[in-house]
């Protein structure tokens, strides 16, 4: 026997933009349940409970999941549904907010990102890809946007345990700090099978175009091609670093030459001493192993 999925789950940070979170989510409530949508809305005092809360609430069936909050909310939403069939929304109200970036949701206006997330849900929902990431014979783990894993990655580090400033120049200032300490690195990486090794400044993994608050590491990269941008940035000084970071923002530093980006469906990336970031939450240390998986995921977007 089939039951109705009942209603739509959303699941609040209350944290999420130092205490945004907790109003945008109340009005995100307010605006389903006016439209004459059932409503379960899950805000807990911590992550794990909020995690726990929510994969209950989906056992119990729903017709999709919204998550209020950054990309770290963006990031437990993908890893419980990807593979499903039920729908993924975003209300962004997080620091970064790159998933809701590239997928075309409005940022820093709630009732417009509430108008689309209304529209979407009156239609089907856009398929989109996700990327597994775990150690080689590990436990995995999905993500949308972008892996970090090298200067990127240490900067990310930094940045998230900063409490000021927020949004995209607590990044800024996280990367300053970090350049004292810049030096390459170097990686083993197999694209599809091919290996090389490299001293890089950075490597990142794309399914999506930015990272940090719309630092546009990988501009080209789209989230239904089934391929992952994987960035390489040669070994630079401080100076040239400094001079090549502005344009990040706008994504023409791919026109620097010590600047590549390959296309590939699985990757592996090892470097000694460097942890990696996904979705701007801590995957763990290298080396990791990452597999694109085309349609993996369904969100409540243009």
């Amino acid at each position: 026997m089939t039951t109705t999925p009942r209603g739509i789950v959303v699941a609040i940070n209350p944290s999420a933009a130092f205490g945004r979170g907790s109003a945008v989510g109340a009005q995100v409530v307010s605006a389903l349940r006016t439209a004459g949508l059932e409503v379960t809305a899950l805000s807990e005092p911590s992550f794990d409970a909020l995690v726990a809360a929510t994969r209950h609430a989906l056992d119990l069936g729903t017709s999709a999941l919204v998550m209020v909050g950054g990309d770290g909310m963006v990031n437990l939403g993908a890893n419980l549904l990807a593979g499903s069939s039920i729908p993924l929304g975003i209300v962004p109200s997080g620091t970064g907010n790159d998933t809701a970036r590239g997928l075309g949701i409005p940022l820093d206006d709630t009732d417009a990102a509430i108008a689309v997330l209304l529209d979407a849900l009156t239609r089907p929902p856009r398929v989109i890809d996700a990327a597994r990431v775990g150690a080689p014979g590990g436990p995995q783990r999905w993500f949308v946007g972008v892996l970090a894993a090298g200067f990127d990655a240490v900067v990310n580090e930094r940045a998230n345990l900063m409490r000021w400033p927020r949004g995209r120049s607590r990044y800024t200032l996280a990367l300053l700090r970090e350049l004292a300490v810049l030096r390459p690195r170097r990686y083993r990486l197999v694209l599809d099978g091919v290996e090389s090794q490299t001293d890089a400044m950075l490597v990142s993994v794309g399914n999506n175009t930015s990272l940090g608050g719309g630092m546009l590491v990988t501009p080209n990269a789209l989230l239904d091609d089934g391929l992952l941008d994987v960035l390489v940035v040669q070994p630079l000084s401080r100076l040239a670093f400094l001079r090549i970071f502005p344009r990040v923002f706008k994504g023409t530093h791919l026109t620097d030459p010590r600047v590549a980006v390959h296309r590939a469906r699985t990757v592996s990336i090892d470097s000694e001493g460097l942890v990696a970031y996904a979705d701007g939450e801590r995957i763990g240390p290298l080396p990791l192993e990452v597999e694109v998986v085309p349609g993996a995921l369904r969100v409540l977007a243009p």
